[in-house]
């Protein structure tokens, strides 16, 4: 027998081996603040694996996402583009109120994405966690964009489990999030994967376990740390009670950390560790207690920068960027120099895994993968944002409508060229001392850069509204008219029809019944249970359905 076929097989096969891209696991968490973890600098807070993580790779302490609220946020991550070219300007809701923003039902599902040309690539891809790109009648399912297999919240696929019935769901949600992320791995661990593990902690409704909380129950938490800074120091001082909200929180998150925990060590016993690049963020920056169900979500720490979720300010989009790929990414690095987006993911991670960008793409990220294996230098493209509606606490944390990133600079200037803040981020990290006034020529530049980037977006009726009136499309100033009033008289009234057993509340039986049985009622529900308690008052019931 001639061994020269066999050998040049044999060849080949150890070649492809050798040549097998590397895994990715991109583990995206829900309203986590840039300070909320203990490695980060929170000072009550326990993720021994998290601060574990961060020692074994880089943190990117310049990093941001592409927009205030979750959906854009995630659909920049998916598709390389700022959301506004999707039209997604805020979190994908009902149909009435996805109209009222000039929205899509959900994420146009032939857009390209990165899971997507994995996929393409002969990666096997999935989805676990939140989902939040489009949920309801009609929606497509998370395996239209690219996954193999998901099971999320969120979503019109198969579902995580059901939080409408069990009280400490979202409390369990990671722990089963990662047990369908390591049995997906094990599945797979012969071929090249790529895993979404996209948390429901910490956003609200934080409940956690009994023996979850037990970790906490001397806490005793100060609004005067000098662990937090300016701007924390004076939101936690007003909040209603601060000890109970704090110990829910950290709670949560260290269930959240030891969750992650396993799935690290699940790694390491399965010999992958340092075949998987591992990617971790949070969507945008910690929630705001002022939030109806969000008191004890809305005490994450955003250490000392300005503002919180939904702000444009450093507090609402600059999350972690944490990366760890052993013997490739520098293990205990802290880069405070590289500025890096959500909207670079995609080409960054099809450059490490071998996979081309279409050109059809035309990615509003860049490739940093050169960054991200430890070489320094300035990104090629500014970073945009947009936010066309209301913030909590206008007074500090509402800038003008338009955002742009450019080297230390950080320019904030309305759709019309006014109201232009400036501010030197590496060396004002607080946003406290607007220098606009002093760099006329840096202003002019970047408020060009802002203007063309918006006028290049497709076109939008609440970007014009915005534009026209000056101001955020919900912003609920003025008084208002009787139209306005009219959903709560409304809502009065379905309540009472929907009591069936005229208890004065909802259960869940009831709610679902009157809704007509939508695929998304769990969800409503949840978001209408401000107290989390299984059932709905007349007032969640009202308070829902005003502007």
């Amino acid at each position: 027998m001639n061994p020269t076929p066999l050998l040049a097989l044999l060849a080949l096969v150890f070649t492809a081996h050798a040549a097998k891209p590397p895994n990715v696991i991109f583990i995206l968490t829900d309203d986590q603040g840039w300070n909320d973890a203990h490695f980060a600098g929170h000072p009550y807070v326990k993720t021994p694996n998290l601060d574990k993580f961060a020692s074994q790779g880089t943190w990117f302490r310049q990093f941001y996402v592409a927009a205030t609220v979750c959906s854009p946020s995630r659909t920049a991550f998916m598709t390389s583009h700022s959301p506004a070219r999707h039209l997604v300007h805020g979190h994908f809701a009902d149909h009435k109120a996805n109209a009222a923003r000039s929205m899509p039902d959900w994420l146009d599902p032939q857009v390209t994405t990165l899971p997507r040309l994995l996929h393409e690539s002969g990666y096997a891809t999935a989805h676990f966690g939140k989902w939040h790109l489009g949920n309801g009648t009609g929606a497509p399912p998370p395996t239209d964009y690219g996954f193999d297999v998901s099971k999320t919240v969120n979503s019109n696929g198969p579902q995580l489990g059901d939080e409408a019935k069990e009280p400490y769901f979202r409390a369990k949600s990671t722990g089963l999030i990662v047990d369908e992320t390591i049995a997906f791995i094990k599945a797979n661990k012969d071929r090249p994967f790529y895993a979404n593990v996209w948390t429901l902690v910490p956003h609200a409704l934080l409940k956690p376990t009994p023996e979850q909380l037990a970790v906490y129950e001397s806490l005793a938490p100060s609004a005067n740390d000098p662990a937090f800074g300016p701007w924390m120091r004076k939101y936690l001082g007003d909040a209603k009670d601060l000890r109970s909200q704090m110990q829910v929180f950290c709670a949560s998150l260290t269930d959240l950390d030891t969750q992650l925990g396993r799935l690290f060590s699940a790694l390491d016993e399965l010999k992958l560790a340092d075949d998987t690049i591992i990617f971790y963020s949070s969507d945008n920056g910690a929630e705001d207690y002022r939030i109806g169900n969000a008191s004890n979500a809305g005490v994450g720490n955003t250490g000392p920068l300005r503002a919180r979720k939904r702000s444009m300010y450093e507090g609402g989009i600059r999350t972690f960027g944490l990366l760890r790929w052993p013997g490739r990414v520098a293990a205990g690095k802290r880069d405070e120099t590289s500025v890096i987006g959500g909207v670079d993911f995609l080409p960054t991670i099809c450059k490490l895994t071998g996979v081309s960008v279409p050109a059809s793409v035309q990615p509003d990220g860049e490739d940093v993968s050169d960054i991200w294996l430890g070489q320094s230098r300035p990104r090629t493209k500014p970073l945009h944002w947009e936010w066309l509606f209301n913030v909590q606490h206008a007074e500090d944390y509402m800038p003008p409508m338009l955002a742009v990133r450019d080297g230390d600079w950080k320019l904030f200037v309305n759709h019309n060229g006014s109201g232009a803040q400036l501010f030197n981020i590496p060396k004002d990290i607080g946003e406290e001392r607007d220098v606009a006034g002093e760099q006329p020529e840096v202003v002019k530049s970047l408020t060009q850069k802002a203007l063309a980037w918006a006028k290049a977006l497709p076109p939008s009726k609440a970007r014009d509204d915005a534009d026209a009136t000056g101001k955020p499309q919900d912003n609920g100033r003025g008084k208002k008219t009787p139209d306005a009033q009219k959903p709560g008289s409304d809502r009065a009234a379905i309540f009472k029809r929907w009591d069936k057993d005229a208890d004065g509340k909802l259960s869940f039986d009831e709610y679902k019944a009157g809704l007509g049985k939508k695929e998304d009622a769990g969800q409503r529900f949840k978001n209408f249970d401000k107290n989390g308690d299984g059932v709905l008052t007349a007032e969640e019931f009202i308070d829902a359905g005003r502007p």
